[in-house]
């Protein structure tokens, strides 16, 4: 278990209040970690207690999830998260900053350093490019065919959105039923990191019950988005030293077989093996060797260009 933690802090984006904790050390080079859909800030804590020796460490709740305040009106989007961390980011005036972040805060993560490539110094992206090249052109042939298709959509949307807002968040009698709950989601956590995530994770409800402190309503996707030509012109724009980091178990595609890579022009992948989407978690001392290596080569001076870059079948794998 975590013996001590971080100190809580609150900031402003598009007038909402949006929480994050810091572990100290602020002399040191910042470091930023950014979670996943449906997830908060205090699933870092073990990656964040290692690396705070070395690095000052911030992590965010993303609007919507963990301790940071939901949305009134409109849809979570992608966008807008990028708007947030490159928020807290200015305000604590925390850049170049190496950044870690998993699944959709990976995501988020590529987009703001193809934005702002000058303000940060590394990226390690866990499971964070999504589908697979073909896939995404399925989708976006979806989204930009005829007036039929756009149809589909935007009433899928509609759809979806009814439905959640008919969904009443889940209500665990106790405490131990939403540990049972998070220990079911993913087999690979210890006990110790089951009863962490889900401390951290959920509230008491005025009955007593408990539930989970994301909003339901960041289940739904966006309707209106980046296109696939525009998130590859900005991956195409990140001049940091990039790791892109797979679980062998995961659900998620690794990118070591399509092009999603080959946009990174200073790109590493591992791929780790016993470990399912939550990399950092299945696989923690692995993962922790992995990143520090990677970081410790960057200040060696390490050459890091993409073998993939014209030719997405290779890779390079630290795995």
């Amino acid at each position: 278990m975590i013996e001590s933690g971080p100190t809580s802090h609150i900031y402003f984006s598009q007038r909402l209040r949006l929480h994050y904790v810091d572990w100290g050390n602020e002399e040191a080079p910042p470091m930023l970690l950014v979670h996943g859909g449906r997830d908060h800030c205090r699933n870092w804590d073990w990656v964040a207690r290692d690396l705070s020796r070395n690095y000052h460490v911030i992590a965010p709740d993303l609007r919507g999830h963990g301790d940071s305040q939901w949305m009134i009106g409109g849809s979570y989007n992608t966008v807008d998260y990028v708007y947030d961390i490159a928020q807290l980011l200015h305000q604590k005036h925390m850049t170049p900053a190496t950044i870690i972040s998993h699944s959709l805060g990976a995501s988020v993560s590529l987009l703001y350093t193809g934005l702002y490539p000058e303000t940060v110094k590394a990226l390690i992206a866990i499971e964070g490019m999504g589908l697979s090249s073909a896939a995404a052109r399925t989708a976006e042939s979806a989204k930009s065919g005829d007036s039929r298709a756009t149809g589909r959509m935007l009433d899928n949307w509609v759809r979806d959105t009814r439905r959640i807002a008919g969904r009443l968040p889940r209500r665990y009698p106790t405490l131990e039923e939403a540990f049972h709950r998070m220990q079911t989601e993913n087999p690979h956590l210890s006990e110790a990191q089951a009863r962490h995530l889900t401390i951290h994770g959920s509230n008491q409800n005025e009955d007593g019950t408990y539930s989970w402190k994301f909003d339901n309503y960041v289940r739904a996707t966006a309707p209106v988005g980046l296109t696939a030509e525009q998130i590859q012109h900005l991956y195409g724009r990140i001049s940091c030293p990039t790791l892109l980091v797979y679980g062998s178990e995961s659900w998620v595609p690794s990118p070591a077989n399509d092009a999603r890579a080959s946009y990174l022009s200073k790109m590493r992948l591992a791929v780790i093996e016993d470990a399912g989407h939550w990399v950092h978690h299945d696989q923690l001392t692995q993962f922790l060797s992995i990143a520090r290596g990677f970081l410790a080569g960057l200040e060696c001076g390490a050459a890091l260009d993409n073998p993939a870059r014209g030719d997405s079948s290779q890779e390079n794998s630290l795995g």
